[in-house]
């Protein structure tokens, strides 16, 4: 990449998730990194700027509109990397990420849109690897944790000379915090999309549909519902692990994760293991009330997205919901957390358990330092980004991005177990 101006440009910086992230580049970015701040409106660019302190007093404000395309592609072009958190993504971020691909700038988004990284594969792959532009999607809770986490598995396995991976699960065992306006936004219309468009039902229920090699993928190698029995266990997803005695039910965001880690497969040629079979679920433990309480969630869940494609039910759903630019205070924000594990076995017959979490609420706190420490690989590290097209955060970053959130406190730890 040629000179720039800038280093980053963060784009919607203004909003909740955005002005932490500013929050966290002023903290941890340095003197000599060159950033700008930018959005629709200057006055609020300028309190930001005014809040952050001496560490950003010199950093430049653009004011631009989403749907301002040549002001986005001279902004793409003054930077080596632009991160954007407006969405949802499928409305706003067409122009920014098409900006990028086409200007050979680094690109980072927060998007959980299944939708939109399909549109992005179709459309800008091509032009983005011709420019050597990286446009890495997902990088917030949707989806480093689990992205980064069956990577490092994975690298495990293969320095131990057990093969591959093969059986993989991500339970969620701990998580307090919430959800940000714009992540449930980004579910509310794509469900619009989805019920208007039998496409869009296609894509959003194909397992690899995020993959570039689609014919060359392996089957699910789950046979589809026969009986009554069955049909109600995939429309109420709860299990009981056999070993363990504990139950499982859904988890929110494994539809667009489980794709994001297939992706990173398919994109490293399968490095991960062509018997990789890959899920997401939360832990709802041994307990008396467990199957009951996995059941719930898998009821609400389903009814929840659900009604978010029909009008009706989804201005009652909305009263409930965070909307766009709102987040919880400072004090909820501190006491938040997450704790994953992911468990494998692998084609040797080996297990594997990997520890995933952080002491930061995943939807704010810790999604800003998720994306912020993104943006500042891409901009300072050497031999970063690794591949030039649409990436996911494991193929772009790899384990230089797992040791800046190492850095800041977040857990990745292998350990091979008996059972």
């Amino acid at each position: 990449m040629p000179d720039r101006e800038l280093d980053i440009v963060l784009y919607g910086a203004t909003g909740f998730v955005g002005a932490l992230t500013a929050a966290h580049l002023a903290r941890h970015a340095g003197t000599g990194v060159r950033i700008a701040l930018a959005g629709r409106s200057r006055p609020k660019l300028e309190a930001l700027r005014a809040e952050l302190g001496a560490a950003a007093s010199s950093w430049e404000l653009v004011a631009v509109d989403a749907t301002d395309a040549p002001g986005l592609r001279a902004l793409a072009a003054r930077t080596r990397v632009l991160a954007t958190t407006v969405g949802p993504y499928a409305t706003h971020g067409k122009d920014v990420a098409r900006a990028c691909a086409e200007s050979g700038t680094h690109y980072a988004d927060l998007t959980g849109e299944l939708l939109f990284v399909r549109w992005s594969l179709d459309e800008l792959d091509a032009a983005a690897r011709e420019t050597g532009a990286a446009i890495v999607h997902a990088c917030g809770f949707d989806s480093i944790p689990s992205d980064l986490g069956v990577l490092v598995t994975a690298q495990q396995v293969a320095a131990d000379g057990e093969g591959t991976l093969a059986e993989t699960t991500l339970l969620v065992r701990s998580l307090k915090g919430g959800f940000s306006g714009g992540t449930v936004d980004s579910a509310r219309q794509q469900a619009i999309t989805a019920r208007a468009d039998a496409d869009a039902r296609r894509v959003l229920g194909d397992t690899y549909a995020l993959s570039p090699r689609r014919g060359e993928e392996p089957s699910s190698g789950r046979k589809r519902p026969t009986g009554v029995l069955d049909r109600l266990r995939r429309l109420v997803p709860v299990d009981r692990d056999a070993e363990t005695g504990r139950w499982s039910g859904p988890f929110v965001m494994a539809a667009f994760n489980t794709r994001i880690v297939r992706l990173s497969n398919t994109l490293t040629d399968w490095s991960y293991g062509r018997d990789l079979s890959y899920r997401e679920a939360t832990d709802f433990g041994s307990g008396p009330m467990s199957p009951v309480l996995a059941g719930g969630m898998a009821v609400g869940l389903g009814g929840v997205l659900a009604g978010m494609a029909f009008r009706p039910t989804r201005a009652v759903i909305d009263r409930f919901l965070p909307q766009p630019g709102e987040g919880p205070s400072v004090e909820t924000q501190a006491a938040g957390r997450f704790r994953l594990e992911i468990r494998t076995t692998t084609t040797t017959g080996a297990r594997y358990r990997t520890k995933v979490g952080a002491d930061y609420d995943p939807g704010y706190g810790g999604t800003a330092v998720m994306l912020g420490e993104t943006v500042l690989a891409l901009a300072l590290a050497e031999g970063l980004p690794r591949r030039a097209g649409v990436c996911t955060p494991a193929t772009a970053l790899g384990e230089v991005l797992v040791e800046r959130l190492r850095a800041q406190g977040f857990t990745f730890d292998v350990e091979r177990t008996t059972a």
